[in-house]
């Protein structure tokens, strides 16, 4: 293939593109049934060349004692005219979100999210990110129990490198 031809093929991330990268940065979490606590995290979204979708790798730390807290692997994928991100927690729980792109954010709706039988009873995980240049913000809600959807975590990650 020519390198002019190469340049005019299209970036098959499209609007994701921006989103590619090694994030970290520092979060908090509260909830109404535990005590509020700070952590910190790695996100990496790593693009394979010539597909459309990024890798999503979530890694949390304690703030203080460094202990490991989470962590979940999945895509964040074009989808037509949609972004869909597809996630697997190893805490049972496997979810798929849906959001149109929007000047940087990405306001998902839940489409799937089930649990396994030993899980944790938890009926439904609402997220929304935010990018503003080198800057990576997220908020994710949560389902728990007798408590219904309410904000879980926020965090806000700086790109790497």
């Amino acid at each position: 293939m020519s390198q002019t031809a190469s340049q005019d093929s299209p970036d098959p991330l499209g609007e994701l593109a921006p989103f590619a990268g090694r994030w970290t940065g520092e979060g908090e979490g509260h909830y109404p049934t535990i005590d509020d606590f700070a952590y910190t995290e790695t996100i990496e979204l790593m693009p394979l060349p010539g597909k459309p979708f990024l890798m999503y790798v979530s890694r949390t730390k304690h703030r203080d004692e460094g202990r490991p807290l989470h962590t979940e692997n999945g895509y964040l994928r074009r989808t037509g005219s949609d972004v869909e991100f597809l996630i697997s927690q190893p805490t049972g729980f496997v979810e798929i979100q849906r959001s149109q792109l929007s000047q940087g954010v990405l306001d998902f709706t839940p489409a799937v999210f089930e649990r396994s039988p030993d899980a944790k009873p938890v009926h439904e995980l609402k997220r929304r990110f935010v990018l503003d240049g080198d800057t990576l913000r997220y908020d994710l809600w949560m389902a728990h129990a007798d408590t219904p959807l309410t904000h879980h975590l926020r965090a806000e990650l700086r790109r790497e490198g």
